[in-house]
């Protein structure tokens, strides 16, 4: 009785021991997750504009890893699935991202020649009329804001929309203070009168 008790513990070990070596790592959907992040880290539109969306690929990507070295398999072609989606999801959402940005950079570049042009005559209207400003220095902050938006320009034929935004901005805001003070010193002189 002992010895068939023996052989049926060493029987249901054995096989036991084979089942459970049976059990593989998910190597082609762990190594199709690696892809998948690998490309979406080296996409240039993710990178930029859809680092969250990354960082949980990423995430998926080292908990994959550590499930698979645990021996988990199930939870690391879980996290190998999910860090696919992710990946995908920073490749889509960096390529709407830079949609809006490459719109948004247009609109602002579209609208600083004519703001340009209206600063322009604003500045040799108030020079005509000799209204009480320091011209010389109106001139360079002019000057500033032509270059920045020439800047703005480039770096948006480059593609290059976030620095586009931010000379378009700089320039934007230069040409508004500008404007600001011909209104002030208009006023100022219009109160006297």
């Amino acid at each position: 009785m002992k010895t068939t008790s023996i052989r049926l513990f060493c029987a249901a070990l054995v096989l036991g021991l084979a089942l459970g070596g049976c059990a593989k790592p998910p190597t082609e959907e762990m190594n199709n997750a690696v892809e998948a992040v690998t490309r979406a880290e080296n996409d240039a539109d993710a990178a930029m504009y859809a680092g969250n969306a990354l960082a949980r690929a990423r995430d998926a990507l080292n908990r994959m890893q550590a499930e698979a070295d645990s021996k988990r398999y199930d939870a690391a072609k879980t996290y190998a699935s999910e860090a696919i989606s992710a990946a995908e999801r920073a490749i889509a959402d960096g390529r709407a991202g830079a949609q809006r940005a490459r719109e948004e950079a247009a609109a602002l570049v579209a609208g600083l020649g004519p703001l340009i042009a209206e600063t322009d005559q604003g500045i040799k209207a108030a020079q005509a009329a000799g209204l009480p400003l320091d011209f010389a220095a109106l001139g360079r902050e002019f000057d500033t804001a032509r270059n920045n938006s020439d800047q703005a320009e480039v770096a948006l034929a480059g593609g290059q929309y976030r620095d586009a935004l931010e000379k378009g901005r700089n320039a934007q805001a230069d040409l508004n203070s500008i404007n600001q003070e011909l209104s002030g010193a208009v006023m100022a002189v219009s109160r006297k009168k």
